[in-house]
């Protein structure tokens, strides 16, 4: 029997990890980062020094990656291999190149079924990604497309990388941030928007636990338990 499935869509920096793996703990679900396996083919694209046109070298690598979670309390650790790329995934540089590994097709293709399989799973997974519900798990029961404007969300990785002691430039950021939203929604393969028949969640003005709180909800309401 197949687990209840919640995709949780939406742009970088809308908050989607840390609302997926509270949502995630709440309702005793497994986490899938779905957007943490792209990133781990583009740092290991980035590593081996692939150009992020060749679609071939990028499939063969995607199709050789051996990409684990490890969901510890307050953590969603990430591993390549037998290597923790946790925060090695997270760099601007890895996100950019992970945008554009992405649209590739023979990339898509190696890794949309491991998503499907480790989503299957019971009683039930969230799933957090730029296209869990319109391709991954379309027939999912709760599809959410959490998002916030540009500006609050450079706002957001502006904190973050500022406590972790960087220089930030906020208006360089914003303007990344707009970028790979047009590039991310304009891509001919799983272009992100919003499921037709999801429910858009707007985070402006809202804590974590408030939109929690909300998707929680949601998923109760059509038959998580």
């Amino acid at each position: 029997m197949s687990g209840f499935v919640v995709a949780i869509d939406g742009p970088a920096g809308a908050g989607k990890s840390s609302v997926s793996k509270a949502v995630a703990q709440r309702l005793g679900f497994a986490l899938v980062d779905t957007g943490a396996l792209y990133r781990c083919i583009g740092y290991a694209a980035l590593e081996a020094g692939l150009s992020e046109d060749d679609e071939q070298a990028l499939g063969a690598l995607a199709q050789a990656a051996e990409i684990s979670f490890v969901t510890e309390s307050e953590r969603n650790r990430v591993f390549l291999g037998e290597m923790e790329v946790t925060g090695l995934i997270r760099t601007p540089q890895v996100s950019a190149l992970a945008s554009k590994v992405s649209a590739q097709p023979a990339v898509r293709a190696a890794l949309l079924e491991q998503q499907r399989r480790l989503g299957r799973r019971p009683p039930g997974a969230v799933l957090e990604g730029r296209d869990i519900g319109t391709v991954v798990f379309p027939d999912a029961p709760l599809k959410v497309f959490l998002t916030a404007t540009p500006a609050e969300r450079a706002r957001r990785r502006a904190q973050d990388l500022r406590a972790a002691g960087e220089v930030v430039d906020l208006l360089a950021l914003e303007a990344q941030i707009a970028e790979r939203d047009a590039r991310d929604r304009g891509r001919a393969i799983a272009p992100l928007k919003c499921a037709d028949d999801g429910l858009e969640l707007i985070s402006d003005g809202l804590t974590i636990d408030q939109v929690v709180d909300r998707i929680v909800t949601w998923a109760k309401d059509r038959g998580a338990s």
